[in-house]
């Protein structure tokens, strides 16, 4: 079972950014399409962008402008760049791969997440 670690999260003010990695345990993001996901308090979990394996993006129309998803092959890991940030932006971010790009289900098991929050 590939294991995914994220990170990079943390606590910044309004209009800030923040760029979250998403790490595997072996060599794994370059043969599925890939995306990440997050988690505010009280919510569902929701889809934010997504990446396939042929390198074409999706994003939820809440980040799109403001979010890009990205990959490194060589590193096996999956970012997320986040500018303009807002406080609705305030959750806990998961990268999974995805059982397919119509459901944007996940296929993997859940990480622990990495916390941002936007606040001043």
């Amino acid at each position: 079972q590939v294991q995914l670690v994220e990170s990079g999260g943390g606590l910044v003010q309004p209009g800030g950014s923040l760029r979250l990695s998403c790490a595997a345990s072996r060599r794994f993001f370059r043969d599925y399409g890939m995306g990440w996901y997050r988690q505010a308090p009280g919510k569902q979990r929701e889809w934010v962008a997504s990446l396939s394996a042929e390198g074409w993006t999706n994003y939820a129309p809440f980040v799109k402008g403001r979010f890009t998803i990205s990959r490194d092959n060589a590193k096996n890991t999956l970012n997320l760049q986040m500018n303009s940030l807002k406080p609705d932006d305030t959750a806990v971010y998961y990268c999974n791969a995805l059982q397919d790009y119509i459901t944007l289900r996940p296929l993997l098991s859940w990480g622990q997440g990495t916390q941002v929050t936007v606040s001043s």
